[in-house]
């Protein structure tokens, strides 16, 4: 990737862009299924809303189909826990799909405290012609039925369904702040600021605490926990970050409750850049597995890092993300958005990793030939067809032609959220209260 001379390679059309205007729809969670036809989007208000991707049209083959709105449903709603005298809001915090085993589609939804199992089928025929039943589905008086006849299925427009198959509630003190699906399919964790629990998909009324980081007296508590995912391949490891920029890497094997880890990555600090904000703005915001399972990438507030599972001493890799606010973190600290935080995401062959930045901007890092890019989610590169164009930020000194200043970044357009289909050079970023899906047309296949 890189700058102009690059901008060929990241030549993404843009497919789709929902506006919305209140805080409600300010989007909260992205997420592809595994097979990137369908994606989630969760937000403020509680909704989830599913897009499928519409097949190619036979008049032109080769051209990718457009996400539409396939599904919109209520998955939260706002609460008040009594005994607390806390309201629990609706705002979905994360969305996973669970690998597909029938023509129903399944996710999992989560709120600050409650988990929930949704099941989403399509119903495009229905049944006619009841013995005991009439057209208006009442039962009919028995004395009038003197002839049997068989019910046949009708066509009817096609109709989604979404319908809640299980609760899971109860297992969390604090507040949720990511779930992963097993590999073995039939478990999931749940992660809150000090514990994790695991859940079977099929049990509700208990899960078991598989991590528990609560000291005795809480004045003793020095980091709290900001992400867990399960290894994408083997169903007993998984990883976990911490506000103080740790990763831990537990082996569920080696006892029940994993409060020791069997791999600690850490990065050891330079004491030059020792400041205020050195602990803030090293906590770790998000943490993924590679699809191949031999790597982990996190999303500090100033950096992306690769950390290779065999290497706990220091990440194999690390990218700058915004490093022109390293001058800013007063300002930054002072209007809160210094406690943002970013996701990231691999892309489905891992050789590209995306961020979210500040001003609508979402950085690219190629791993291969090192270059990257900056490119902005905005209502003028969202026609279809448009080309993103590079961006750059400068930090006094001169000024090329469109470049725009770090003084006149807005800290309000931030991109917190985003995800890249799995197999494919697609992306959905995002935006306050705007999805964007781009799409590589040049390179739509991973190289």
């Amino acid at each position: 990737m890189g700058e102009d001379a690059d901008a060929r390679k990241i030549n993404h059309g843009f497919l789709r862009d929902h506006g919305y205007v209140t805080e409600a729809d300010v989007i909260s969670t992205v997420e592809f299924n595994h097979t990137g036809e369908l994606l989630a989007t969760g937000d403020k208000g509680g909704r989830v809303v599913v897009f499928q991707r519409e097949p190619e049209s036979k008049n032109a083959p080769h051209s990718q189909g457009e996400y539409d709105v396939y599904s919109t449903f209520q998955s939260h709603e706002p609460e008040f826990d009594y005994l607390k005298s806390l309201e629990i809001e609706e705002k979905i915090n994360k969305i996973k799909w669970l690998p597909q085993q029938n023509a129903a589609h399944s996710l999992l939804s989560t709120n600050d405290k409650t988990i929930k199992l949704w099941k989403i089928t399509e119903r495009d025929k229905r049944p006619e012609g009841y013995n005991l039943k009439d057209e208006e589905g009442k039962l009919k008086d028995l004395s009038t039925v003197t002839s049997l006849q068989v019910p046949v299925l009708k066509p009817m427009d096609l109709m989604v369904e979404v319908s809640p198959r299980r609760v899971f509630a109860n297992g969390h003190t604090y507040h949720i702040n990511s779930i992963s699906v097993n590999s073995d399919c039939e478990t999931y964790m749940s992660a809150d600021d000090l514990r994790i629990n695991l859940w079977h998909l099929a049990i509700t009324d208990r899960s078991f605490n598989i991590v528990d980081i609560k000291p005795a007296n809480m004045e003793d508590l020095t980091e709290v926990i900001t992400a867990s995912e399960f290894h994408p391949h083997h169903c007993n490891l998984f990883v976990y970050s911490s506000s103080k920029g740790s990763l831990r890497l537990c082996d569920m094997r080696a006892a029940a409750l994993c409060d020791k880890h069997s791999k600690l990555f850490e990065e050891p600090e330079d004491p030059s850049n020792r400041s205020f904000f050195s602990e803030i703005i090293s906590s770790v915001s998000d943490v993924k597995f590679s699809h191949s399972g031999r790597y982990m990438l996190t999303r500090d507030y100033l950096t992306v890092k690769v950390w290779d599972l065999n290497m706990e001493a220091r990440p194999i890799e690390t990218y700058q993300v915004h490093d022109y606010l390293r001058s800013k973190l007063c300002s930054l600290y002072e209007n809160d958005c210094i406690f943002d935080k970013f996701e990231c995401a691999w892309n489905g062959s891992d050789s590209v990793i995306m961020t979210g930045a500040y001003n609508n901007f979402f950085r690219m890092f190629d791993r291969n030939t090192k270059r990257d890019v900056t490119l902005e989610a905005s209502r003028e590169s969202s026609k279809p067809r448009a080309v993103l164009k590079p961006r750059r930020v400068c930090v006094g000194g001169k000024r090329r032609r469109d470049d725009i200043s770090v003084d006149s970044l807005d800290f309000t357009r931030k991109i917190l959220h985003t995800a890249w289909h799995p197999a494919e050079n697609i992306i959905a970023i995002a935006a306050t209260n705007n999805l964007y899906i781009f799409q590589d047309k040049v390179n739509s296949e991973m190289h």
